[in-house]
């Protein structure tokens, strides 16, 4: 039995364990705990947090290139005349004045490093392939792929995470915009919950950085990342780990394949797509085409093999696992805050304060105090910023001369947010109120968005602009007309009409009183009578009023 090293790995044994059906006695017997840490263990996948220490050097340190020599040198010698661990410890106490160091620990490395020497120098056996059979449910694979796109017309490389299911043959694909540890925990979260359940056996990885903080010599022990191991704890599952390098690839032969075969056919040609969300409803639409494919000489489709599978796999866990990361950055001078080398923006009322952000594996969430500020699609590139022109609108009231130069304007035409029709209204408010007062009123109509949709500021500055309307509150009126379907559709300028082209009849503007009153309903009230008050204005007798008689 492999004896947990760590309270995290104590924790997802005890887990485990008690899935399996094992008592809190049997817990406690089996692992010499307490009732209350297998209480602990069970109600929370995280212990409470120690004091990470400090790798400590060995004496041994010093003298490891020497033994590396020798060992490299026993690779060409004969059979019988290599070094032994006792000829090796005699060698570094007669020949380098080893001091300090045991036989022990002279024992402990050699057994190690020397098969890793041989492998370094492909002097393993020779490889090869036995086939494999496997049960309903009982195992998975996993792995990342590189994918490239064109995101929001820029070329970008992504990361195709996959699991596919050893049975049937039914995959899961994930277009991500990294292949971190956020990302590999949001595949899984996403797979998992499509295929309905998690496999009772085995699931294969390589010995990806999110998965395998270390690898201990050529064995199948792995160091695991605390969060991995909550993880896969909490979702139930058996980690498998494939041999480091090439050699390993072949032990998930299926799931590198399938990663090849989507590419092949899915990527091909270069798909071009507004977001990654637009991607992946594509790549959950190819998957669901893929069931209906039969691999090689199968007599069944994936579907109907995985109909079988399906049943087999264990139920979900109820509870939920955050998957994303949390980040305190603080908000720089220019309204941005530095997540993983990138840069986005947040409202420049902030500036100066510390945020919370939670990094996913395809967007960035930033929070003031519980409230979502920002949120921005995450960049998949290092030392980028990612700007939103709404963030900047108080700042550029202010200081409209910036606004012309400024970033965001630039990112927000890349991303069609400022259009031609904006640029239009702009010029010509500028001609007619000047540089400063133009652009102001250009910013106005921007802070409109907030209240508005962006199709229908839009389509208001496309009525003021042949109008000749060039304020704020004329640009807010049509597209409330727009928005209320007061005005039928019209089509929109051209926006750099041709000298001489007939262009779309000049549009008139409703001024506020005059659009409300056609809708008001007709008042049908009787007029009020004064009758009863011509009595105040009679004189008596047709003399004037004494003095203190009202009149």
């Amino acid at each position: 039995m492999h004896i947990p090293t760590s309270k995290v790995e104590l924790y997802a044994a005890i887990r485990r364990d008690h899935r399996a059906g094992l008592s809190m006695r049997a817990l406690e017997s089996k692992y010499g705990a307490t009732w209350r840490t297998i209480r602990k263990a069970l109600d929370s996948n995280w212990p409470e947090p120690r004091k990470k220490q400090a790798p400590r050097p060995t004496r041994l340190d010093p003298y490891k290139p020497v033994i590396d020599g020798m060992l490299e040198a026993d690779l060409d010698a004969p059979p019988k005349q290599k070094h032994t661990v006792k000829r090796i410890f005699d060698r570094l106490l007669d020949e380098h004045a080893a001091a300090g160091i045991s036989y022990q620990m002279d024992r402990a490395y050699v057994a190690v490093r020397r098969k890793e020497i041989r492998w370094e120098a492909g002097r393993g056996p020779e490889e090869m392939f036995v086939p494999q059979s496997h049960m309903p449910g009982d195992e998975a694979e996993v792995d990342f792929g590189d994918v490239h796109i064109v995101l929001a017309g820029v070329p970008t490389r992504c990361y195709l995470f996959s699991l596919r299911l050893s049975y049937s043959g039914k995959a899961v694909q994930r277009v991500l915009a990294s292949c971190g540890q956020e990302a590999f925990f949001e595949g899984h979260v996403h797979a998992l919950s499509v295929l309905g359940g998690v496999p009772r056996g085995k699931v294969r990885y390589d010995n990806l950085k999110a998965a395998v903080a270390q690898v201990l010599g050529f064995s199948r022990q792995r160091t695991e990342p605390e969060r991995w191991i909550a993880f896969r704890s909490h979702w139930g599952i058996e980690s498998f780990y494939c041999r480091p390098g090439i050699e390993g690839a072949h032990e998930k032969g299926g799931v590198e394949g399938q990663i090849g075969y989507f590419r092949r056919n899915h990527f091909v040609p270069v798909p071009e797509v507004a977001t990654l969300a637009e991607l992946n409803e594509m790549v959950d639409r190819w998957d669901l085409e893929d069931e209906g494919r039969r691999i090689r000489s199968r007599p069944r489709t994936i579907g109907e093999y995985f109909a079988i599978e399906q049943p087999q796999l264990k139920p979900l866990p109820v509870e939920p696992f955050e998957t994303g990361r949390w980040f305190t950055p603080r908000v720089d001078r220019y309204g941005q805050i530095t997540v993983r080398t990138n840069r986005y923006s947040v409202p420049v009322r902030l500036i100066g304060k510390t945020l919370r952000v939670l990094l996913d594996a395809s967007e960035l969430v930033a929070l003031d105090d519980g409230r979502e500020v920002a949120r921005h699609e995450r960049l998949s590139t290092q030392g980028g910023s990612r700007l939103v022109l709404d963030h900047y609108l108080e700042a550029l009231v202010r200081k409209p001369g910036a606004f012309p130069g400024s970033t965001a304007l630039e990112q927000a035409r890349s991303a069609g947010q400022f259009t031609p029709v904006h640029d239009d209204w702009w010029d010509a408010a500028r001609a007619a109120h000047g540089d400063k007062e133009g652009t102001k009123a250009l910013i106005q109509v921007l802070l409109l968005a907030r209240h508005m949709s962006h199709e229908h500021v839009v389509a208001g500055l496309a009525v003021a602009l042949r109008a000749g309307a060039l304020t704020a509150d004329a640009v807010a009126l049509e597209a409330r007309k727009v928005a209320d379907g007061d005005v039928p559709d019209q089509p929109m300028p051209s926006p750099s009409p041709e000298p001489g082209a007939v262009g779309p009849a000049r549009a008139t503007v409703t001024f506020l009183a005059d659009w409300r009153l056609p809708h008001l309903p007709p008042d049908t009230r009787p007029l009020p009578s004064v009758a009863a008050y011509d009595q105040l204005l009679r004189r008596r007798g047709g003399s004037a009023p004494s003095k203190g008689e009202a009149t």
